[in-house]
């Protein structure tokens, strides 16, 4: 198939990742190519990928933050006009289906109207207009939605319409897998901002004298530093944003890996990816953390700092071959193209009986207006 992958435009789709959304385009793109699909990506320039097309000279985050933009005419304007642009291409293309990566409400709507065969990907719980965009496109064969965990598809629909499925986040398991080391250090990595739950797991930490690493982009600098006066004296270290084998060996020989989300995540790839490390996994049991982590790991109540103290004394008893088996399951990048690749299949039957359907309608208008 030729396959359009629109990303999300706040950030560039280029290491160092800044996060899952980017992470996840970049493999979709990687594992539908080693499928034997042609696949151009649309995103914000910037972006590595060596079939591009940019939909603006920035990601938004760098020509309009968010914390200071959000909510503004001119933020919606800057989105409205990549996406646009992304559309344009679209309809030019001559695409087999789309795969709408951007959380942009809007194209759902465009996609229905000009019979393009689009899967769009949730990765976030509903919200305003992209809630009522998805809850508009129920039933829709054309308009296939996907969600990243059976915790998310009740909150968007009290029964899942036809044309609505879950597939997991997939892991590169060729780069995120087992080292040869092993030491006693926990890790945690993510962006460090509030709402990934840092300063729960440094507490944990200190209150058992382990030892952490933390690794990861510092978008909150002063919760960062609120996180670092929590650490005391303790072994906690901050080592800095890690992308390629760096970060790879760095979870890959941890004890155990800190997941620690203050709301209710989606999916989780860091969880995950700990999984592929053949590393255990201590989290909060939010969103979709008790699915991802199964038994290869252990659960504690959210925001419960105690519990979650308490479980890194017991997290040896974790198998960190089945942690490797699960990942190999669940979430290879194989098994999520073969989700996807059900998907755009749908998306792509849905279009054909919508266009049979409208034919049908105008040959019945044409016999009215000769009879």
């Amino acid at each position: 198939m030729h396959i359009a992958v629109i990303a999300h435009v706040r950030h560039a789709v280029a290491e160092p990742f800044m996060g899952g959304m980017e992470s996840h385009a970049h493999l979709l793109c990687t594992g539908l190519r080693d499928a034997g699909h042609d696949v151009t990506l649309l995103a914000a320039g910037g972006s590595d990928d060596r079939q591009l097309i940019e939909l603006c000279e920035r990601p938004y985050e760098a020509a309009l933050p968010w914390e200071r933009w959000r909510g503004t005419a001119e933020l919606e304007d800057y989105q409205r006009a990549a996406y646009a642009n992304a559309f344009d291409h679209v309809r030019a293309g001559r695409f087999d289906v789309v795969h709408n990566n951007s959380l942009f409400p809007p194209l759902i709507e465009w996609a229905l109207d000009h019979d393009v065969p689009m899967v769009s990907s949730m990765h976030v719980p509903p919200f305003g207009k992209m809630a009522d965009a998805v809850r508009s496109a129920a039933g829709h064969g054309a308009a296939q939605i996907t969600f990243a965990s059976q915790s998310q598809a009740p909150l968007w629909f009290d029964a899942m319409p036809d044309n609505a499925r879950v597939v997991y986040n997939g892991i590169d398991c060729e780069r995120w897998r087992p080292g040869v080391v092993q030491s006693e250090r926990l890790v945690w990595t993510g962006r460090i901002t509030p709402n990934k739950g840092l300063h729960e797991a440094v507490r944990a930490v200190r209150m058992v004298g382990a030892a952490l690493d933390i690794a990861g982009p510092m978008e909150d600098r002063p919760y960062f530093d609120k996180c670092m006066e929590a650490a005391g004296n303790a072994d906690i270290q901050y080592v800095g944003q890690l992308q390629g084998r760096a970060l790879t060996a760095l979870v890959q020989k941890a004890r155990a890996a800190l997941v620690t989300p203050m709301w209710d995540e989606p999916f989780g790839l860091v969880a995950a990816e700990a999984l592929a490390s053949g590393v255990p996994v201590i989290a909060f049991d939010r969103g979709a953390m008790r699915e991802v982590v199964g038994p290869c790991g252990i659960l504690a109540a959210p925001g419960d700092v105690s519990m979650l103290g308490e479980a890194i004394g017991r997290i040896d008893r974790v198998e960190r071959a089945a942690c490797r088996e699960r990942a190999l399951r669940c979430f290879s990048t194989r098994s999520m193209i073969s989700g996807y690749e059900r998907a755009y299949e749908a998306a792509i039957a849905g279009t054909r009986v919508r266009s049979v359907s409208a034919s049908r309608s105008s040959c019945s208008s044409t016999s009215e207006l000769l009879a």
